[in-house]
């Protein structure tokens, strides 16, 4: 203990003995701040954490959750009714700000500490009104705060019983009757102190956090209300909210703070005059970034402003003004032919550059077929950044851990000298330069990666993010990475360009049906880097129909009776398709299949033996009985087939001896397995048992057959690939009903949007009964809990902390609009924990709230009524359970009246609430039959691919997309080259542009009157070497001075990148006018007239047809 008899503002805690636990820790905590903020914030945390353990002993409202955190005990429910929401507030800034303190101690302010003793004293008064014997009202009196050092201090130390849970229930058995009723009392009559959320607060509690997050420190490279002479006011004089300095004691950013309520806009202008006066003073102007605690903005003077999810780091900050001095153009790059030799890789790689640099845009979308070198690509592409200093660090993410081990793989193979590492299998590199992880990898690892300077991953650490198989889906499952990283762009997609997504192409800022490039399978089978494709589709009457008892043979008659006949002596008429390879393995269903395959398929070695063939199953028990009938069928092709699937161990060893073109199997039966990701050129047959609803998983199935393999088919190359198609996936896709699969939220944020709906409808005038009122409170406070329970220190919830606040206040719940849930649906539902209870008591919980909620909309929402009953008569099939018996009225009331029919809200309240809990009896595990009826082919159709069908519908990207991939041959190469066209060369291009890539009318609806010849240079562009040539005449016969030359060359560029100059009011513009206006550098107007000329003559060697 401390020496001497000091006041401290906790001297009232040791007058109640039974506070011993946490008392002199917190007047230990007021004590040693004079010499040690941060141990004073540790013993703050340590005290409210003892305290908090003491309230579970002592006070029987508090149920102990599942662990003994202190994130855990503060976050249950009952622990949230007992305090206010203020009170709550300032515990987690306790708590916060001890995390801070226990990783760095350097980081913690006297302020930062003064302000969770100031809160630790509220939480202490509050529980010495709650439960101590006697209680005098008092304030925290900072005046008390020691100011000079104190000799000897030992920090005490609980012990053992203080630190358990269990002891401290052992302990305090005696007192948890009384001390419950006397906190139950004594809460009614407690004034909660008020949070006055004012602008220093906000900063405090909101800014301030986010800047330590990202490492920075108070008073050292952080200062705030930093003076800024030469404002425009009377005293000249401004002060910037927070200014961040690096390590050369120069700014790197400017910080304009509003209040919470305030629009961040409200400091654009003031912070731009701040970065305008700093500019001026050091040479270099700071980045700008405007907050009010929830919502940030970056200015960087690079890009428009943006929203961000925090405040740069120091190290991103430095690593952005380093890279803006190593910035080179990348107007015309070189790429590696070794890594991306084929023209349309270089091709995709230059568009994306020129979408980078001359559009200045930050993401990008490369539709490239499967096997077309996609990744290849991208590390080429990689190069080049890196190269010309655009980035340094770099993530790619992918969802499956395969995947992502690929792209490692070829990274290292094709960038031997780049750092790297797969967070998925290591921990220990965090450093390297190029990062790779599946997403929900990432998404565990933002908040934990450190190393000495503190977090790693920080919104501004990488420069660049790769998305693999880039959809709407995966980017609203984990659209808070994409959020969190402020980072140029790339998504990667083998769908083809008409199949993707609307929404797709709006999350990467473009036209729909128009990817930053595209290369497709059709060009690619044309331009013969992939391989085309067959399709036999066939049509099985059970995997159509069903099994339809009345079509049955006699003797399959007889079998289906004594199959399916229950119990009541009931027949049903037919077993819908669906359950087909579900719950009903039929084998001659089975057998008819692979017959097919095995007759029709491609075989290699002289016919001898079945070529490479991969069965996509629809389930496990699916895929084992696939190769029960087929060792049943094919007894001497021993090891030919084998289940590859995520129940197997070692499936990358089974994986790699498929692959093996020299090993067996033959045939992989997988589910979901080698759906994507892997690469074998020897695959001849593919073989769909199953249905595929997203067009994006499709294209990924069908890409494991195209690859090219020289000399497979007895010496010959492999040109042409079968698909066995018997569920009707093409049929389906051809009538334009697939589509990418939408992310469902997970129950617990659909039970968040349910309730939350229902709180909205609910409001209505003609529900405002007391049954029905109290209904909604309770569904109010529900959701106030689980919002609450949200870990404020999660990246993912801090960037939607503006939501999480406000819905965390049951306040916020009384004027619901309908915009309220779509927002909430957005914003919050993503974000809800799952719950500790049953899955079964909480699906059912979900069905009927959406009873309740059609309900109230006047909907009978027949379908989910059918779902209940079913689910109530199963109950009824185990009523022997004695927890079920207790139900019987009711269960008998659902089934056997017209209960349900009648019901209204309340009566759904007591359904749900009633059987929720015995949902967890219902029989888990749907019967299995194996049956052996005798199927029949209804028809057999082969079917090109008619891969033209995937080309783009729209003519002005076909029309750009011919010219970039033909710009080195016939008359588009005399365009680019400034060679004259013959009439030849005007019908050669006339027969593309107005025939083959669509017709006259298409062109002149998107370009008008422009002439062909100037279409194709606009794209093209003109030939260095050929501008150049152009001006050679009148540079070698006249004398020009270097300001001249300097013009000319300046055209030469413009020329270059446009192809003609039309417009000749671009001269008087910089950089033309850099060195002196027309007028200024050519007083000799013979110079002049000699330039417009030769401009003249490039622009009418493309004014053609």
């Amino acid at each position: 203990m401390f020496g001497g008899i000091d006041m401290t503002n906790f001297d009232f805690l040791q007058k109640e003995p039974k506070f011993h636990s946490f008392a002199d820790v917190a007047v230990a905590a007021e004590k040693i701040l004079p010499i040690d903020v941060a141990a004073s914030v540790l013993n703050c945390r340590r005290a409210m954490e003892f305290a908090i353990k003491w309230m579970y002993s002592v006070d029987t409202s508090l149920v102990r959750p599942w662990d003994d955190k202190l994130i855990s005990l503060i976050s249950t429910d009952e622990f949230r009714d007992t305090v206010d929401d203020d009170l709550l507030t300032r515990m987690h800034f306790i708590r916060k700000i001890g995390n801070i303190a226990a990783y760095d101690s350097r980081k913690i302010s006297k302020d930062q500490a003064m302000l969770c003793l100031e809160n630790l004293y509220i939480f202490m008064d509050f529980l010495a009104y709650c439960y101590a014997d006697s209680y005098t009202e008092g304030s925290f009196d900072p005046h008390l705060v020691e100011t000079q050092p104190v000799p000897a201090l030992t920090i005490p130390t609980p012990s053992e019983a203080e630190l358990k849970l269990d002891a401290l229930m052992k302990e305090n058995a005696a007192l948890r009757e009384q001390l419950t009723n006397r906190r139950e009392q004594q809460k009614e009559t407690y004034v909660p102190k008020p949070l006055d959320i004012s602008e220093y607060k906000t900063r405090k509690l909101y800014i301030d956090a986010m800047l330590v997050d990202a490492g920075w420190t108070e008073n050292q490279d952080w200062l705030n209300e930093y003076e800024v002479t030469g404002m425009p006011n009377k005293s000249e004089c401004g002060r910037a909210d927070y200014v961040l300095f690096g390590d050369d004691g120069r700014i790197l950013a400017v910080i304009e703070a509003k209040r919470t309520c305030v629009d961040v806009a409200k400091g654009r202008q003031q912070g731009k005059l701040y970065a305008d006066l700093i500019e001026k003073q050091q040479g270099r102007r700071p980045v700008l970034f405007l907050t009010n605690g929830f919502d940030t903005r970056i200015i960087d003077n690079q890009y428009p402003e943006r929203k961000v999810a925090s405040v740069y780091s120091k190290r991103d900050l430095e690593k952005l003004f380093n890279l803006y001095g190593m910035r080179t153009s990348l107007d015309h790059v070189n790429v590696d032919a070794n890594i991306a030799g084929r023209y349309y890789q270089k091709v995709a790689i230059q568009a994306v550059c020129d979408s980078f640099d001359a559009k200045n845009r930050r993401k990008a979308l490369l539709v490239m077929a499967t096997g077309s070198g996609k990744t290849r690509t991208v590390i080429a592409l990689c190069k080049v950044l890196l190269e010309h200093g655009w980035a340094k660090n770099i993530l790619f993410l992918a969802d499956r851990n395969s995947l992502v081990t690929q792209a490692k793989r070829s990274f290292v193979n094709l960038l031997p000298d780049l750092s790297v590492t797969n967070l998925c299998e290591e921990k220990d590199n965090l450093q390297a330069h190029c990062v790779f992880s599946t997403y929900q990898t990432m998404m565990n690892c933002i908040d934990s990666a450190q190393d000495e300077e503190g977090k790693l991953f920080t919104c501004g650490h990488f420069d660049l993010l790769i998305c693999d198989e880039a959809h709407r889906s995966i980017y609203n499952k984990y659209r808070d990475i994409f959020t969190y990283f402020d980072t140029l762009l790339i998504g990667l997609t083998a769908t083809p360009k008409d199949d993707i997504d609307k929404n797709t192409y709006e999350i990467f800022d473009l036209e729909n049906g128009i990817p930053t490039y595209g290369y497709d399978l059709a060009q690619a089978v044309k331009d013969k880097f992939l391989v085309d494709f067959l399709s036999v589709e066939t049509s099985l009457k059970f995997l159509q129909d069903g099994i339809v008892y009345d079509d049955l043979s006699d003797e399959d008659k007889e079998a289906y009776e004594n199959t399916f006949t229950d119990e009541d002596g009931k027949l049903p008429k037919c077993i819908n398709a669906a359950a087909l390879n579900q719950w009903i393995f039929n084998e001659d269903t089975i057998r008819k299949v692979l017959d097919i395959v095995m007759t029709r398929g491609l075989h290699i070695e002289y016919g001898s033996k079945i070529g490479k063939t991969i069965i996509f199953a629809k389930n496990h028990a699916h895929a084992e009985k696939i190769l029960e009938v087929f060792h049943k069928e094919y007894p001497h092709l021993k090891d030919y087939a084998k289940v590859i699937d995520n129940y197997m161990t070692y499936a990358q060893s089974a994986i790699d001896e498929f692959s093996n073109p020299k090993k067996l199997p033959q045939i992989a039966i997988s589910v979901d397995m080698l759906d994507t990701g892997i690469d074998v050129p020897e695959v001849l047959n593919l073989v769909f048992f199953k249905k595929v609803m997203s067009k994006a998983k499709f294209w990924q199935m069908i890409g494991r057959g195209t690859r090219l393999c020289p000399g497979l088919l007895d010496g010959e190359d492999k040109d042409i690939f079968y698909i066995f198609d018997f569920c009707g996936n093409f049929e389906f896709f051809r009538m334009g009903t697939g589509h990418e699969v939408g992310t469902r939220l997970a129950l617990q944020g659909a039970l968040f949007c349910l309730k939350f709906e229902l709180v909205y409808k609910l409001q209505d005038l003609s529900y405002q009964t007391k049954e029905l009122q109290a209904f909604r409170q309770d569904l109010v406070e529900q959701m106030v809990a689980k919002v609450q329970e949200l870990n404020r220190e999660n990246f993912a919830v801090r960037q939607h902390l503006r939501y999480v606040d406000q819905y965390a206040n049951k306040e916020n719940y009384q004027l619901l609009t309908y915009e309220d849930t779509l927002t909430v649906k957005q914003e919050l539902a993503p974000l809800m924990e799952p719950d500790q209870d049953e899955a079964s008591a909480l699906r059912f919980d979900a069905l009927l709230y959406g009873i309740e909620l059609a309900q109230l909309a006047g909907n009978p929402y027949s379908l989910a009524r059918r779902d209940l009953k079913k689910k109530v008569t199963a109950l009824a099939t185990v009523a022997n359970i004695p927890d079920i018996q207790e139900e019987t009225e009711l269960i008998n009331k659902i089934l056997h009246t017209s209960y349900l029919d009648d019901a209204k809200i309340d009566n759904l309240e007591h359904i749900r609430k009633s059987l929720r809990d015995l949902m967890k009896y219902l029989p888990k595990k749907k019967a299995r039959y194996d049956t052996n009826f005798e199927d029949e082919v209804l028809n057999i159709k082969e079917n090109p691919s008619n891969l033209e069908n995937d080309d783009l519908k729209d003519y002005k990207a076909k029309a750009e997309y011919y010219v970039r991939e033909h710009q080195e041959s016939g008359a588009i190469a005399k365009l680019k080259e400034n060679i004259p066209l013959t009439p030849k060369d005007i019908k050669e291009l006339e027969q593309i542009l107005w025939s083959e890539v669509g017709s006259k009318t298409d062109y002149r609806a998107e370009y008008g009157e422009k002439p062909l010849g100037e279409f194709v240079r606009e794209i093209t562009g003109l030939d260095m070497k050929a501008a150049k040539e152009a001006f050679s005449d009148y540079l070698d016969s006249n004398q020009l001075d270097s300001r001249q030359i300097y013009f000319v060359n300046q055209i030469i560029e413009y020329i270059v990148q446009n192809g003609v100059m039309k417009d000749l009011s671009v001269l008087q513009e910089s950089p033309f006018t850099d060195k002196g206006s027309i007028v200024e550098l050519f007083s000799d107007l013979s110079l002049w007239k000699g330039i417009r000329e030769t401009i003249h003559r490039i622009n009418t060697n493309a004014q053609v047809a």
